[in-house]
């Protein structure tokens, strides 16, 4: 989840449509949007990038992961196929992609972060409609900030999609050392690069039982690594290409500098403070977590732990068989098969 990974006034909001005229878009062609629209709310101004087919006036709004990472990097095969049926939000989140203002520990919170999530859904209404209706997927961090966007306010959405994301960031540390310890084993029984592997049981059985920062990100950044040799031992389908070059929508200064400097702001509140676990069952709308089985990065365990406390009556557990973190890239098709079923089900 890291940097590979991780009731509000309406009178607070500024809307800067720089693609289109603000005017409401009911007599325009929404089959195949293709907009940028800004929000101001609390000192910041985030961009969302809308694609995709809007007919049916329902949008799916795409919180990335990071902290600091960019809502562009997820258009591609899965989500070609979801746009063509619905339109698509990708959210720059405050202090990532090319969001804009300046943050200092206050303003960047993860409260502030989904009461963003809600200005935004506010501005989308603006622009299209009142009758508009919306979805909410997180990915990674984006399923630890969905939660928070939803236990302020979930009344303007359909549905909550949760793809390997993190409910309970602070319970991170010690799933990475359980995880690794079982995968390792489990590899190894399997003569599955054994060297690797072994090296493996040296990186947990050298940290600390207690979180550090220092170890979190080696644990976290060896998940990537795990998840890469997973894929070399074809028990993970290598990532797909997308056909969009995404960083030319990207100012390169910008955006490492929002990355860093958001990282260092969330870090220690994000791994340290944050557990939503014991209030998901505030959760009623209809909800699906969808998870790779060999995810690494947050393991498979916060899937079962997230079903099991949704307090939805209607919620699903699906799991990628041949996918880590992001099934969206590694298995496209089925991921967008079944975004495409819960949203079907759940629009009227």
């Amino acid at each position: 989840m890291h940097k590979k990974i991780y009731k509000f006034s309406k009178q607070i909001l500024v809307i800067l449509v720089l693609t289109t005229a603000f005017s409401c878009t009911k007599e325009e062609n929404t089959s195949n949007l293709s907009e940028t629209i800004f929000v101001r709310h609390k000192d910041a101004d985030m961009p969302a990038y809308i694609h995709g087919n809007a007919t049916d006036n329902i949008f799916l709004i795409m919180l990335h992961g990071g902290p600091g990472g960019i809502g562009l990097s997820y258009r591609g095969p899965a989500f070609d196929v979801i746009e063509n049926e619905f339109a698509v939000v990708y959210f720059d989140q405050r202090g990532s992609g090319m969001a804009q203002g300046s943050y200092s520990e206050e303003g960047i919170t993860i409260d502030i972060m989904a009461e963003d999530v809600l200005a935004l859904v506010q501005v989308l209404k603006k622009k299209y409609g009142d009758d508009a209706r919306f979805f909410l997927m997180g990915h990674s961090w984006g399923g630890t900030l969905g939660p928070a966007a939803l236990l302020k306010d979930q009344s303007d959405f359909l549905g909550w999609i949760n793809v390997d994301g993190s409910h309970n960031t602070k319970g991170l540390y010690a799933a990475y050392i359980s995880n690794f310890r079982r995968v390792a084993a489990e590899q190894i029984e399997l003569e599955n690069e054994v060297s690797y592997w072994n090296m493996v049981f040296e990186i947990i059985n050298s940290v600390g039982t207690q979180y550090s920062k220092q170890d979190m990100y080696a644990l976290n950044s060896e998940a990537f690594e795990a998840e890469y040799t997973l894929e070399q031992t074809d028990i993970i389908n290598a990532n797909v290409e997308s056909d969009y070059n995404t960083i030319l929508n990207y100012n390169l200064l910008t955006l490492f500098w929002n990355m860093l400097n958001t990282q260092s702001i969330l870090d220690d509140d994000l791994f340290e403070t944050i557990d939503f676990t014991n209030r998901l069952s505030e959760i009623t709308i209809p909800s699906t977590v969808m998870w790779g089985s060999h995810d690494m990065v947050v393991p498979i365990n916060f899937a079962e732990e997230a079903f099991d406390n949704l307090g939805s009556s209607d919620k699903s557990l699906l799991f990628f068989q041949k996918s880590g973190h992001s099934p969206m890239f590694s298995e496209p098709d089925l991921f967008a098969t079944k975004v495409l079923e819960f949203m079907n089900e759940h629009k009227e």
